[in-house]
């Protein structure tokens, strides 16, 4: 998961990145990366940490020019710890690219032996975000071969690069001398939107971005979502021109974006991510009403934030008091991203304070928005018993996550996954400590949010029922894949003892 973005304005685009990169920093907190452009000369800063950490006044000076791309990274793929591994990534041929990447390719590994062998091409870190900015690199050098670089050029390039590439990418890059371009795979698993507004000068401005609240942040009218397989080009001249691209899109976005990734004032593919959730407690009330008698439960209490909406409505539709009773340190990080157990269950406690004043003698509703390794909700637990509650009851906005997401979200083996190996639900119970557990349906979950966009016949839900979208993920492929990743965290456990 990472967030990215594009601008081509009529002055300094420095600035507005920075802020638009501020406005993405829940989808990543481990490094971030501006790159503009002046004339054909590429400007770039990039680094470990936060927005703010990164990005001094002395950087914000050197990037140049009208024009720029940005990206804040949550690594699923490749060296997390590695600051070469930032994005944008730079390649000098054809005409000089930049590009930031959000999503994971499935077939990294055997692209970057192609580009290698085939294509004469040389990757020179871990991380996919290179290995497709060399595809896209290629099949641009193939498309211009005796050819300007022109609008045919360009989309065909792009139609190259779904026909090789696996996976889930949302795009945005920078051509040197050549404009601007954003395009997203032909399932549309990552989102990716884009606006307009009028510059100093009178003429248009664009912005593109994962979620629409980072347009709306930075006064941009909403044009629309990019779809899954388009491609869009902002050309040096400021005129947009857009194509689908894939041979057969289909609309399958990822539904724990509206579950837990996005804000919930964004709007994806034409969904509010807010009433997505509000419908999800409500369907959530539903499944409480068959397990737990109503008049056990005194409060419903949300685990702050991304469940606030789904709690809010599950106990309207129950009609139970709502209560806040836990108070949130905004200055720790989202639990979910934290690189280890033992850093994400100290994080707990800095993070939320139970209130004892609303715990104290009463049984509980604790509304999550999903359980995925269980760290957290069992520590949340114990927290809610010590502030003096009777009886805890758990109540999940999602269901049981029991697959590993191949598409750019850190779920990485099934053993680290407490609902996984299709663990019961009583057990899972059991562990966590807590007097009942409650999950959401899967059918309730494509209800909730499928029902705010009729065009949407599929979403990818693969992190909940093993059904991969892409298609071409096997069972071997999942198990190398733990594989390697246990392998990975196994070097970095040994490399930190060694420190």
């Amino acid at each position: 998961m990472c967030g990215i973005v594009a601008l081509y304005a009529s002055g300094p685009v420095n600035q507005r990145l920075y802020d638009a990169l501020l406005l993405l920093q829940h989808r990543g907190q481990d490094a971030a990366g501006i790159c503009t452009v002046e004339g054909r000369h590429f400007h770039m800063h990039k680094g470990m940490g936060l927005v703010r950490d990164v990005f001094r006044t002395r950087n914000m000076r050197d990037l140049l020019g009208n024009c720029g791309i940005g990206q804040v990274r949550y690594p699923t793929q490749g060296n997390a710890t590695a600051a070469d591994e930032s994005q944008p990534f730079y390649v000098n041929a054809p005409f000089g690219i930049v590009l930031a990447h959000n999503g994971n390719l499935t077939n990294a590994e055997e692209l970057a032996q192609e580009l290698y062998e085939l294509d004469r091409r040389h990757i020179n870190t871990t991380s996919d975000s290179e290995v497709l900015l060399n595809v896209f690199a290629n099949e641009l050098a193939l498309a211009t071969q005796g050819h300007p670089l022109d609008e045919e050029a360009l989309f065909k390039a792009v139609s190259g690069v779904h026909k090789r590439v696996k996976g889930s990418y949302a795009v945005v890059c920078m051509i040197a001398g050549h404009g601007v371009v954003a395009f997203r795979d032909p399932y549309g698993i990552r989102p990716l939107c884009y606006g307009t507004t009028l510059g100093e000068d009178g003429k248009s401005e664009y912005m593109i971005a994962s979620e629409s609240v980072t347009l709306e942040g930075s006064e941009f009218q909403i044009l629309g979502d990019v779809h899954p397989g388009e491609a869009i080009w902002i050309d040096e001249n400021g005129d947009l021109h857009k194509k689908q691209c894939a041979e057969h899109p289909v609309y399958s976005p990822c539904i724990f974006e509206y579950v837990y990734l996005a804000r919930p004032d964004s709007q994806l593919d034409g969904i509010s991510v807010y009433e997505a959730r509000l419908r999800l407690g409500e369907n959530l009330a539903k499944e409480i009403k068959k397990s737990i008698p109503l008049e056990d439960i005194d409060v419903v209490m949300p685990i702050p934030d991304s469940s606030r909406p789904a709690a809010a409505q599950l106990a309207k539709a129950l009609n139970l008091p709502y209560r806040e009773g836990f108070i949130k340190n905004r200055y720790v990080g989202r639990t979910f991203i934290m690189p280890g157990q033992a850093v994400r269950k100290k994080s707990v406690r800095q993070k939320l304070n139970a209130m004892a004043i609303e715990f104290k003698d009463k049984n509980v509703l604790l509304v999550d928005d999903s359980i995925v390794r269980g760290t957290t909700i069992k520590e949340i637990v114990r927290m809610a018993r010590q502030s003096g509650a009777k009886k805890v009851f758990i109540a999940s906005g999602a269901p049981p996550v029991r697959y590993p997401n191949v598409y750019g979200i850190d779920m990485p083996t099934t053993a680290e996954l407490i609902a996984g190996d299709n663990r019961p639900t009583e057990q899972i119970r059991i562990e966590i400590g807590a007097d009942a557990l409650v999950y959401q349906t899967i059918e309730g979950m494509k209800e909730a949010v499928g029902g705010l966009n009729p065009e949407i016949k599929r979403f990818d839900c693969s992190c909940f029922d093993g059904d991969y979208v892409t298609g071409d993920i096997t069972p071997q492929y999942i198990a190398e894949l733990e594989k390697k990743r246990l392998e990975a965290k196994a070097e970095a456990k040994k490399a930190a003892s060694d420190d």
